[in-house]
């Protein structure tokens, strides 16, 4: 059996990060390899302070070194490989299906991984299961609304890093 307290906060955590940039991205007509880079800077940048927090928080309550580092690590390896099964699916599925795709692995991840956990506390699974989903809806919703937002303040308007309009 999965020790689920290694893969319950990265997991959910980057479950409803990951469908929350993919629906905003999409809302605001975001170019799919911009989206790959979203993804890959979640799965790297985003997942390593994390990690880093979750180990600093450990040695603050005073945590054994090798069990601080081995949540650490677990924390790390779910969030990256989580963050992975959506990269496939945005880079591997047809436009509007990337994007509906994302979402039903999501919503099915979540809801795995909120069944698991709920029968290991003896907890009710569908109360668990509709708590955790109504966070994830509004997610979902902030971040449609905020893709949605941002085209109709910018459209057409790409940024461009500073050293791209320097002189050569």
């Amino acid at each position: 059996m999965v020790n689920l307290t290694k893969i319950s906060f990265g997991g959910a955590s980057a479950i409803v990060t990951s469908i929350g940039l993919i629906v905003g991205a999409a809302a605001a007509r975001t170019p799919r390899p911009t989206i790959v880079a979203m993804l890959l800077i979640i799965a790297l940048a985003d997942n390593l302070t994390d990690a880093l927090s979750i180990h600093i928080y450990q040695e603050a309550e005073r945590l054994e070194g090798r069990r601080a580092f081995a949540a650490t690590v677990g924390n790390f390896a779910t969030r990256l490989a989580t963050c992975g099964t959506f990269l496939f699916l945005i880079v591997a599925l047809p436009g509007v299906y990337a994007v509906a795709g994302s979402l039903a692995w999501g919503i099915f991840l979540l809801s795995a991984l909120t069944w698991l956990v709920a029968q290991s506390r003896g907890a009710n699974p569908a109360l668990e299961l509709g708590k955790h989903l109504a966070v994830a809806l509004v997610v979902i919703a902030v971040s449609q609304g905020i893709g949605m937002l941002i085209l109709g303040f910018a459209p057409g308007t790409p940024l461009q890093l500073p050293w791209d309009v320097l002189p050569s």
